[in-house]
């Protein structure tokens, strides 16, 4: 099975580069999108996260995205699609922003890694991104599907675990009329992939995440992403803000 990939801003974030890019770009402001990927293709309706509930849809923002924001219910209506039509969510991970809408899915089996599941609910001090309030409802109805390893979910589309930036970061590879797309499971943008020359100077061939568990764990990570994939997804990458679909 062949999939197209939709990637939908559903918020943002202002804030430091080099809370994306480890020991490079500190002092630099940066606009993120947080985006939900919407997996076209199959029986199925898939997401990959469900970015924020309350999304800040601003001029300001929307300029340095180069793209809309959109609300949950707003970005799934471009594809005809209401929340309880969502039949899976993946998750790269459980950090707030990136599954504030899953309770809306009524009808989704939940995919995470454990590892994000026991971060949640007793997360470090460091680990302030996690709160479970946006966990508990789908829980308690028994949506959430445990992954502990590399699993397909559906033909075409499969996860592997990358704890480069949480414990349980789940890299998500789709099958694409043009290759294997990776929808990464860390917090990047794809100059974390795709180094400029000066880093490419200091022999470093990646950036890992400006948060991550450990660097050179992470950095290692990071590389083996980039040698699966022919299309390379990184979270929070802006260009994709303006590509309404993947492949074009």
């Amino acid at each position: 099975m062949r999939y197209v990939i939709h990637p939908i801003v559903m918020g943002s974030k202002v804030f430091d580069k080099g809370m994306m890019t480890y020991q490079h770009g500190y002092g630099t402001p940066y606009v993120i999108p947080i985006y939900c990927w919407y997996l076209e293709g199959g029986d199925r309706k898939i997401l990959v996260d469900t970015g924020e509930m309350r999304p800040i849809q601003s001029e300001d923002r929307e300029k340095a995205l180069g793209g809309r924001i959109y609300t949950f219910e707003e970005g799934l209506a471009l594809y005809g699609l209401k929340p309880e039509d969502i039949d899976i969510i993946v998750h790269t991970h459980l950090h707030n922003d990136h599954c504030e809408n899953d309770s809306l899915c009524v009808n989704a089996k939940i995919y995470v890694h454990e590892a994000e599941l026991a971060a949640v609910h007793d997360p470090h001090p460091l680990d302030f991104r996690y709160l479970e309030d946006y966990v508990e409802e789908v829980e308690e109805r028994g949506q959430i599907v445990p992954v502990t390893g590399d699993m397909e979910i559906v033909p075409g589309v499969r996860v592997i675990h990358t704890p480069a930036h949480t414990d349980g970061g789940l890299t998500v590879l789709v099958d694409t009329a043009k290759g294997v797309a990776a929808i990464t499971g860390f917090c990047v943008i794809m100059e974390n992939l795709e180094p400029p020359r000066e880093v490419r100077g200091m022999e470093m061939e990646v950036i890992p995440p400006g948060t991550c568990t450990n660097p050179k764990a992470a950095y290692d990570i990071l590389l083996k992403v980039k040698g699966l994939a022919d299309i390379l997804l990184p979270l929070h990458e802006p260009r994709f803000a303006s590509t309404p679909s993947i492949p074009e």
